[in-house]
């Protein structure tokens, strides 16, 4: 099994940064795609970055492009998002997942994303 743990997330005012964390234990962590997802209350779970298993391939959702950088080290098994001129749109709970690589749904879709860590709370105040 796979284990993934993120850390990181806090209190933050508008236009401050974080870097969140996502420890991976469990399985050889750098063969796979690794991805990161928010939720605010009373919305659904949306993609907001992912990495390819050599990071050198990224993507991201519109609204973080220039904002936020996936990134990961895979000799430590671990993936970060840094986040820089955060909004109070950006606050939610934030998850990394893992995609094991089984065909069908793209890599935007939390469907495709096989294990979840228990997720870390960014609160971003205006």
């Amino acid at each position: 099994q796979v284990q993934l743990v993120e850390s990181g997330g806090g209190l933050v005012q508008a236009g401050g940064s974080l870097r969140l964390s996502c420890a991976a234990s469990g399985r050889t962590f750098s063969i796979y795609r690794m991805g990161w997802f928010r939720q605010a209350p009373g919305k659904e779970r949306e993609f907001v970055a992912a990495t390819s298993w050599s990071g050198g391939t990224t993507y991201y959702i519109d609204s973080v492009k220039g904002r936020f950088t996936i990134s990961r080290d895979n000799a430590k098994n671990t993936v970060y998002l840094q986040m820089n001129s955060l909004k109070p749109e950006d606050t939610a709970v934030y998850y990394c997942a893992l995609d094991s690589g089984r065909p069908g749904w793209p890599y935007t879709d939390r469907r495709q994303y096989d294990y979840w860590g228990q997720g870390t709370q960014v609160t971003v105040s205006s």
